[in-house]
């Protein structure tokens, strides 16, 4: 290997615990004559990487292979036919992997104008999760303003999005999380009220916070033993959006109390969404990042990490430890 081409990266050489990775030199990334070439300031992680890294997601990419695909960095190349981009220009973009890594080949579709009020580490924390909350709670959960929304595992960044989407909406938002320290985190980006579901009357709180008023939504990227209880809370007409399994456990649903209690069962997949209906993403991102130069939504990154500590950020997504979004930044 040229050492004067030599990058760092993070490379998943075999399906292991996230602890194992280490950061190694590869070669810098060759460019088309359609790519731009980013100097990555900040990568966003999220807990299907720890999944995909240990060998645990349902889709296993093929090995070795650099983690992480939230990205936000400088344009410092760029390729012969490149015409909305110039070197200098903050981007983020979305990958299939290779966000681990000091530098990394984009093509010029891919990237997105960071809007100014926001950092490369707010940046690569808002992509996947806000995407996933606007899908979820807007087009599959048609949330409405002054409807009621509880919002399960509200300490972590695909919580934290729905938070601050479901605040934009007018909605009124309950957040449900494991520990003080995490209650204290979802009420700082605008919940109106937490519980506690490590508590076992956590369901009686649930209903002290409602105070008599309806549970429109639920917002589950947990699932596990918090599922059931929550889908028994909904008041008829309720939705409950399955958007993960967080807790390790998928949920059995009877599905006869969707039938008794009027209320609906609905699946929240942004990537298959779009896998779908590709015409679907610059719309919805788009109308995000609208909602952020107007100061209507403000993204936040988590806990930072530097490169070579990838793996611990990895391991404390998989402990259930991570707040926010967990953004890795360079050394």
């Amino acid at each position: 290997m040229n050492e004067e081409s030599a990058l760092k990266a993070i490379v998943c050489e075999t399906f292991d615990h996230p602890s194992q990775l280490t950061v190694q030199e590869v070669e810098a990334p060759s460019l088309s004559e359609h790519d731009v070439l980013l100097d990555i300031a900040a990568t966003g992680l999220g807990y299907v990487d720890a999944l995909m890294v240990s060998g645990l997601y349902q889709i296993k990419p093929n090995l070795p292979f650099i983690p992480g695909n939230e990205i936000a960095g400088t344009v410092i190349q760029i390729g012969s036919a490149v015409k909305s981009l110039s070197p200098g220009d903050r981007v983020l973009a979305m990958l299939s992997r290779g966000g681990l890594a000091e530098q990394v080949a984009v093509p010029e579709t891919a990237c997105l104008p960071i809007p100014q009020q926001l950092s490369f580490q707010a940046a690569a924390s808002f992509l996947v999760n806000y995407c996933t909350a606007h899908h979820g709670l807007i087009h599959c959960g048609a949330l409405a303003e002054g409807e009621t929304i509880l919002i399960l595992g509200a300490s972590g960044g695909v919580g934290m999005a729905a938070i601050d989407l479901a605040k934009n909406l007018g909605s009124r938002v309950i957040a449900a999380v494991s520990s003080q320290e995490k209650l204290s985190a979802a009420l700082s980006v605008g919940a109106d009220i937490g519980i506690l579901y490590s508590e076992d009357s956590w369901r009686d709180d649930l209903k002290a916070a409602l105070s008599g008023a309806p549970l429109n939504v639920v917002y589950d990227p947990v699932g596990g033993d918090y599922a059931d209880p929550a889908l028994r809370s909904l008041a008829p007409g309720g939705r409950y959006l399955v958007v993960g399994f967080a807790s390790g456990t998928i949920p059995q649903f009877a599905a006869n109390l969707a039938l008794l209690k009027q209320i609906s069962i609905i699946g929240v997949n942004w990537g298959a969404h779009i896998a779908i209906h590709p015409q679907v993403s610059q719309r919805v991102t788009q109308d995000l990042l609208t909602r952020i130069s107007e100061d209507r939504l403000r993204p936040e990154a988590g806990q930072c990490f530097t490169l070579s500590e990838a793996g611990v950020a990895m391991t404390q997504m998989l402990d259930r430890k991570a707040i926010g979004k967990v953004v890795i930044t360079q050394e």
